[in-house]
């Protein structure tokens, strides 16, 4: 009996199984046939090896890559590229306007100060003259944190760092239009916005608002997603003290400093700011 009659068929690179025994006859019953499964089991114990290997090597480069301008070491599982944090899937659910960013436009900025990536804090009621983009998001990934189970699947979720790729792109351009200071903020620990900050090379500074202060300060809208609270993404325009204009919901996040970029040049700053 060949190996072939036990039901195992291997040539090159291929491997294949074909469950077609004679009528009547029990293959795996003939000494040959076992021999012959134990073949295939090692000679796919090889590949998976050698593809582990190889898998292992590649994830290497992909975190050298990944990594190559933070002073953050990278984690030695990460397998997840920038290429991939920053992408937006083509079928990402939009988030839908539950009403719950209706109440905030001319409400007084609460007295909250909050960590900021440069150092000290930032006191939100004492931002100073000019109009202050505060952009408020819920979870960047990096290359070495899994993103909690079914991100894609929520409305609104992903996007993080495409948005945060969006605002320096377009930090100079905000400025000239009137943004006297730009802010991203989250429920992310100081530390962990900073490592984005250098990584993505940032112009500007990312609050951390880890108990979600200002959210009961104003009622901002959050959800929970793996048993964390996260704010959900929106941007508010301060003015004087005074939040002059909320974006919510927001859709691309990748597009969004354009879409805040085109309100500031049509929306002329009040003498106030």
């Amino acid at each position: 009996m060949n190996s072939t009659s036990s039901g195992f068929r291997s040539s090159g690179p291929t491997l294949s199984w074909s469950a077609s025994p004679r009528a009547g006859i029990t293959s795996d019953d003939c000494l040959a046939s076992l021999a012959a499964y134990r073949d295939a089991i090692s000679e796919l114990t090889e590949r998976i090896e050698a593809l582990t290997t190889m898998r292992a090597r590649l994830a290497a480069q992909l975190r050298q890559a990944a990594y190559r301008t933070s002073r953050v070491a990278a984690h030695p599982e990460s397998t997840t590229s920038m290429n991939e944090l920053n992408q937006i899937p083509a079928d990402l659910p939009r988030p839908a306007d539950d009403g719950a960013a209706d109440h905030l436009a001319g409400r007084a900025v609460p007295p909250v100060s909050l960590t900021s990536t440069i150092g000290g804090n930032v006191a939100l009621d004492e931002l100073g003259p000019g109009r202050t983009i505060l952009y408020i998001y819920p979870l960047t990934g990096r290359p070495d944190t899994d993103l909690p189970e079914g991100w894609d699947a929520i409305p609104g979720a992903r996007g993080c760092t495409s948005e945060a790729c969006d605002f320096r792109d377009h930090h100079a351009e905000l400025r000239a239009a009137g943004a006297a200071r730009v802010f991203g903020l989250s429920s992310q620990t100081s530390e962990y916005q900073r490592e984005l900050v250098d990584r993505l090379r940032l112009p500007f500074a990312m609050l951390s608002d880890a108990k979600l202060t200002l959210a009961t300060a104003l009622g901002l809208p959050t959800f929970t997603a793996s048993g964390l609270t996260l704010y959900k993404r929106l941007t508010l325009v301060i003015c004087d003290n005074m939040i002059e204009h909320t974006f919510y919901p927001i859709f691309p996040p990748n597009e969004h400093a354009t879409q805040v970029l085109v309100w500031l040049r049509t929306h002329p700053a009040p003498t106030a700011c």
